[in-house]
């Protein structure tokens, strides 16, 4: 079920893979913005209700996908959502519930929870989910319908205010799923190589949160341009320096194009802010939009202010966005920027970035981790690992890695220990398995444990991977009695 605009490249949609999902976690006990919600949820809901409760196999079903949902429950309950939802995009609709990507390429998040998939067959073949889902088709169609225009106007002044062509971005999405079964207050959106997905759920008044429907939109028009002028945005790269202190994502001051992209966005956003006052009052106006751009700076989006005058030329001149972007780019000052960001004082936070980004040519956290590493720096390290811990954004194992090898570092010896063997609790790549376990053997080495030791060693070698360094440092360990321990203990 769908709308789609013959003008724009939006799609409006349903789909039943997160029908299912999102019903599942409202059998579960997920109440957010119930009272606020479209009165369709709660219709849903008491459908589900007295299917699960008709049948003993019904409840059964219902019983184990709910524990399997409280033993992956995080303690912020938006990505506590957001995950089932990265999962719930690369669903093939009911009853097969197959992904539409190799498992390999499923976004960290979702893979966190791939086996709620066999747990959400079953549960919804035994309430008789696709005839609920039936039933309410066409409420469904009616809230896309009243959805549709609203959206692309929308979308038809983004695109005015940046002089595009009518939306024609060829081999690429832009999908809005709207379900009603979520709570209002969130919008998950998210990217998968060059596509983009918003997941929506309509108030009781029948709005969603159209400046965040936008926020997304400018991703996928900004994203791909920003990331083929890679040269104009490296140059950029002293500039993160300045952000340090700033209550940003660590991904933001680390990453230029990222920074770039937020702070155009932010930039846009602020010169095409609207509000209640008088269009005879432009001072007014301007000042309003103007403070914006500051809060986005002091948040550290650290171009805005400067895109943000940028785009006052930019509207005075009958070029297109595509065309006057790499201009923009090119006559950035970098001392009169570093200047302007020095004397910024940052917030003490900052709001969320609603995109969760999946696309792999992004950098990912970890890769900064392992470079903070590398250049000797453990307390960076851990921090950004950490964080991908917290957040599961990323591989766990490869974070839990990195964590022990910083412990290392630091010769925090037991908690390395402790941090590799947790490591091997969940990894499944081979490489991180074989040298989690050779780095176990060093540890025990060390501690004169030679039988232990041994086992670690030729568990590496056993591990999966047959790559050079990981056969020569087992191979060494095995052959290369510890200094400093008696060759029979």
């Amino acid at each position: 079920m769908e709308q789609r605009d013959s003008r724009l490249q939006i799609q409006l949609e349903t789909s039943e893979s997160l029908f299912a999902t999102l019903a599942a976690i409202n059998v579960c006990g997920y109440d957010q913005d119930l009272a606020n919600s479209d009165p369709l949820r709660a219709q849903i809901r008491a459908d589900f209700a007295n299917s699960w409760g008709a049948s003993a196999e019904a409840a059964t079903a219902r019983e184990q996908i709910c524990r399997f949902i409280t033993d992956k429950q995080q303690a912020d309950g938006a990505q506590d959502l957001a995950q089932y939802v990265s999962l719930a995009i690369l669903l093939r609709d009911p009853p097969e519930f197959t992904l539409t990507v190799k498992e390999a390429d499923l976004p960290p998040d979702a893979s966190n929870v791939l086996g709620f998939v066999p747990l959400l067959k079953k549960f919804y073949e035994a309430v008789g989910g696709h005839q609920i889902w039936l039933k309410h088709q066409v409420d469904y169609e009616r809230v896309i319908a009243r959805l549709h225009d609203p959206v692309s106007q929308l979308i038809l002044r983004t695109d005015f205010y940046l002089k595009l062509p009518l939306s024609s971005y060829v081999g690429r999405k832009f999908v809005i799923y709207v379900d009603p079964l979520g709570a209002p207050s969130q919008v998950n959106a998210r990217n998968y190589r060059a596509d983009y997905f918003l997941v929506v759920s309509p108030a009781n008044n029948g709005s969603i949160h159209l400046d965040q429907v936008r926020h997304t939109y400018l991703h996928y028009v900004i994203d791909a341009l920003a990331s083929r002028r890679a040269n104009a945005v490296k140059r950029l790269n002293p500039l993160l320096q300045l952000a340090k202190t700033a209550p940003l994502d660590e991904s933001y001051k680390n990453d230029t194009t990222l920074m770039v992209i937020e702070s155009l966005i932010r930039a846009i956003e602020a010169r095409t802010l609207t509000t209640p006052v008088p269009a005879s009052d432009p001072k007014k106006l301007e000042a309003l939009r103007s403070s914006a751009a500051d809060d986005a700076m002091k948040q550290g989006f650290i171009l805005t202010r400067y895109f943000y005058d940028a785009l006052i030329n930019f509207e005075q001149s009958p070029a297109g966005f595509n065309d006057s972007f790499s201009d923009m780019l090119y006559t950035i000052d970098l001392d009169k920027e570093k200047k302007r960001i020095s004397n910024t004082n940052f917030s003490s936070k900052a709001a969320p970035e609603l995109l969760t980004a999946s696309n792999v040519t992004r950098r990912q956290m970890l890769d900064l981790a392992e470079e903070k590493l590398s250049n000797g720096d453990a307390q960076g390290a851990h921090r950004i690992a950490q964080e991908v811990l917290d957040r599961r954004t990323e591989d766990p194992a490869r974070a839990m890695f990195i964590l022990a090898r910083a412990a290392t570092l630091n010769k925090d010896i037991d908690s390395a220990q402790s941090l590799f063997e947790r490591t091997l609790e969940i990894a499944r790549e081979p490489r991180t398995i074989a040298w989690s376990h050779i780095y176990i053997a060093r540890i025990l080495d060390l501690k004169c444990n030679r039988d232990s030791a041994l086992s670690h060693y030729r568990a590496a070698l056993s591990a999966g991977d047959p790559t050079p360094d990981i056969k020569s440092a087992a191979d060494k360990g095995i052959t290369e009695l510890p200094p400093g321990c008696d060759k029979d203990q």
